[in-house]
């Protein structure tokens, strides 16, 4: 074989477009394409009831501890499945959101006063609206936890915008836990509230009960934050918080 004709055998095998030829990869191009999920809120709502009868025997300086312990406990959470994200809205003379529903973390606590009746109906009616709009609470939001906390009684129309809330898709499938604060609190309303036979209404004959049916509730959420499936009802044996 003459030098043009090696030199033409030697183009044909190694310059040919048919020649199978070694696929460059670049491993660490594909860790752009892998994602973590981000954490699914789980969101808390608490209905705090700030009417004048909580300003006294230390009623709503020991409630804002408590929140103020509860929010802080949930800022130690860190869990990729669950995000717990934390509301509250009082009623006391009008309802109105105190802190809008965010991430626990950024959530910055400022204490409450006591003053004015008890308009409960207008505060299930904010929780109603809150809970199913998807702009507050995310169509990836876990199953969410209302509380309800009041040492009175009603002043306003409250069935109709109790019926409402528990009507609604997410309202009705909520976690809902209740706690009447003295003897004066409302039992049957709080039960309504509930609407469980099983269901418990929690008792705070003293103020420094409120704190502990608080811890009772951080308990309850961190929980779900941890489980499997926080969408399922925390399993909590509460015997040793016998309010």
């Amino acid at each position: 074989m003459g030098f043009a004709s090696y030199r033409e055998d030697i183009i044909s095998r190694f310059g040919s477009d048919t020649y199978p030829r070694v696929k460059e990869t670049r491993p660490m191009s594909r860790l752009k394409d892998f994602t973590v999920p981000s954490a699914r809120p789980l969101p808390v709502i608490v209905l705090a009831d700030i009417s004048g009868s909580m300003g006294v025997d230390g009623k709503i300086q020991a409630l804002n501890h408590a929140v103020r312990e509860m929010l802080e406990a949930f800022q130690e959470e860190a869990d990729l499945r669950a995000e717990i994200h934390v509301s509250v809205i009082t009623f006391g003379g009008q309802a109105r959101t105190h802190l809008p529903l965010g991430p626990a973390r950024n959530a910055q606590w400022s204490d409450l006063g006591a003053a004015g009746g008890t308009p409960m109906g207008a505060a299930f009616e904010l929780a109603r609206q809150a809970v199913e709009d998807r702009n507050v609470v995310s169509s990836r939001s876990y199953r969410p936890t209302v509380v309800l906390v009041s040492d009175g009684q009603p002043t306003d129309a409250w069935q109709p915008p109790l019926a409402a809330f528990l009507a609604s898709e997410r309202g009705g499938k909520a976690f809902r836990m209740a706690l009447a604060i003295g003897s004066d609190a409302d039992h049957e309303v709080l039960k309504a509230f509930l609407a469980d036979p099983a269901g418990r209404v929690y008792r705070a004959d003293e103020a420094k009960q409120i704190r502990t049916f608080f811890q009772l509730v951080t308990m309850s959420v961190s929980s779900r934050s941890r489980s499997a499936n926080p969408n399922s009802a925390p399993a909590l044996a509460d015997d040793g918080w016998d309010l």
